[in-house]
């Protein structure tokens, strides 16, 4: 008498490529006789046994295929057949019952059977087909489904991403801008950093960099939001005190949970293009790259948005001479390994890396302003430093350069 829980087939034994079936099957002459039609055919599968729906549930999920019969001890007609497809709705599941009856075939195919077969109609070479065939097609409609989610989210990623990487708002044509925005880490989830650029209508032209703790798509969506808001409240003439309150207060309305917060920094710069002020919540300074090298632009900080209630953000005013870049950037681009050790770039290896790609680039430091020398310039330094770190870099990076040039 054959087993409960499994029944080999001729061809079955071992082999990587064998096909596990389940029969669902009570009467032990009609589970012989699929055992011995598979194997006439030398169908290379794994026939496995279950004498009741019970039995069928805990090993429906271990099968590729389900030949399922109608009649049951415990299950009648199609119950059996919906309750599988609700405990597992990929199941591959082929009705093999002694009932010949169309229109009881066309109910299981719209309850979701493969196919409805009969037994005594059923020759070997049949049913090793049908089994395939309904494999292949469970296959396909699966990476169909997966096709269509990936399709979906690839949408949403490219509306979040759009989001996060505006187009600058500029009308000054001596001023340029180029940035770069990249995901962290072998799986590219989306992250937070986020920058933007807006020249408002009184000349000021104002840049912003941000980064929301974490990555992934609730991180970007709340970087998308700030990054908006920013845009809004600058073209709205806000003062820069009341923007970074506004969005401090946005920022605990909208996010998710109480854990999460954004890291900003905002440069702007006066009509003239001679000054600026800068504002940091919790972030990196800027560096300005000028004919005399490159100087991080050090200002009292505030706490990061979510951290607290603040009401004032200082800032501190820099002059701007001649021609300048101002780079600002997220803690990504300064986080990576320098070689097989455990130490860490930072802000003063990244500054000796700009001089050093300004050198090679026959600058010598001058940091000439220009959107091709900045794009170069951004290229060589994020090549660099993954370069030092051996591998794609763990986090995500924005650096953002705002160049002048009056000859421009």
């Amino acid at each position: 008498m054959t087993s409960n829980a499994e029944l080999d087939t001729a061809a079955a034994a071992t082999g990587r490529d064998q096909v596990p079936v389940l029969l669902v099957e009570d009467d032990d002459g009609d589970a012989l006789l699929v055992q011995e039609l598979l194997r006439e055919v030398g169908a290379p599968v794994v026939l496995l046994r279950a004498r009741s729906l019970g039995q069928a549930t805990t090993l429906v999920s271990q099968s590729a295929c389900v030949l399922l019969d109608l009649g049951l001890p415990d299950s009648q007609g199609l119950q059996g057949l919906r309750q599988l497809l609700r405990l597992e709705p990929e199941a591959a599941i082929v009705v093999l019952t002694g009932e010949a009856n169309e229109h009881l075939g066309e109910q299981a195919v719209r309850a979701g059977a493969q196919d409805y077969l009969v037994k005594g109609e059923v020759a070997g070479h049949m049913l090793h087909r049908v089994i395939r065939y309904a494999v292949e097609r469970r296959r396909a409609e699966e990476a169909q489904r997966e096709l269509r989610v990936a399709q979906v989210q690839a949408q949403e990623n490219a509306r979040l991403e759009r989001g996060l990487l505006p187009s600058p708002l500029l009308a000054d044509s001596r001023l340029s801008v180029s940035a770069r925005c990249l995901a962290g880490g072998q799986q590219h989830l989306l992250g937070g950093d986020f920058y933007d650029v807006v020249e408002a209508a009184d000349g000021w032209v104002h840049a912003l960099i941000g980064d929301v703790c974490g990555r992934g798509p609730a991180e970007a969506a709340l970087g998308v939001c700030l990054r908006v808001a920013w845009r809004t409240l600058v073209l709205a003439g806000r003062p820069a005190d009341e923007i970074l309150a506004t969005l401090n207060q946005l920022l605990e309305h909208e996010r998710q949970d109480d854990t999460m917060f954004a890291t900003m920094c905002m440069m702007s710069v006066a009509p003239d293009r001679s000054a600026g002020w800068v504002r940091m919540a919790g972030h990196l300074p800027p560096l300005l790259v000028t004919r005399g090298g490159v100087l991080e632009l050090q200002t009292p900080t505030s706490p990061p948005l979510g951290l607290g209630r603040v009401e004032h953000w200082p800032g501190t005013q820099v002059g701007l001479d001649g021609s300048w870049s101002i780079l600002l950037y997220t803690d990504g681009l300064i986080e990576g390994r320098i070689g097989k050790g455990s130490e860490r770039l930072g802000s003063e290896g990244l500054m000796d890396l700009i001089r050093a790609t300004l050198r090679a680039e026959g600058n010598g430091g001058s940091g000439t302003a220009g959107a091709p020398a900045d794009d170069v310039l951004l290229d060589r330094v994020i090549e660099h430093v993954r370069a030092l770190n051996g591998r794609d870099l763990d986090d995500d990076l924005a650096i953002l350069a705002l160049a002048y040039s009056p000859d421009r």
